[in-house]
């Protein structure tokens, strides 16, 4: 069993949805978050909101997946993300479960 993250802007949240249907996460959770961003490194003229600190509406999905979901899944987020003319992507992680109860 693993533990998929996912997060991206609230914008993808449909995206997100198919793409879990069609590998066949049939149970997942999600919640509204606030993603956040230091570009104080960044130069200022590269800097479209002239700001330190930007705020995102975002979106978190979290769910218990079996092992054989996750390439497919993965596969499916990298050609999505390659489609994007934005900066913006779909990013993903899976951390694995030592225990879980059913």
């Amino acid at each position: 069993m693993k533990l998929l993250l996912i997060t991206a802007v609230r914008e993808f949240e449909k995206d997100i949805k198919q793409i879990l249907k069609k590998v066949q996460v049939k149970s997942f959770s999600y919640k509204d978050v606030k993603g956040f961003k230091d570009n104080s490194e960044d130069a200022l003229e590269a800097n479209w909101f002239a700001t330190n600190m930007q705020e995102t509406e975002s979106v978190l999905f979290y769910a218990f997946v079996k092992e054989d979901k996750v390439d497919g899944l993965f596969d499916m987020v990298a050609a999505f993300n390659t489609e994007q003319v934005s900066k913006s992507n779909i990013h993903v992680a899976v951390l694995n479960i030592e225990r879980c109860s059913s």
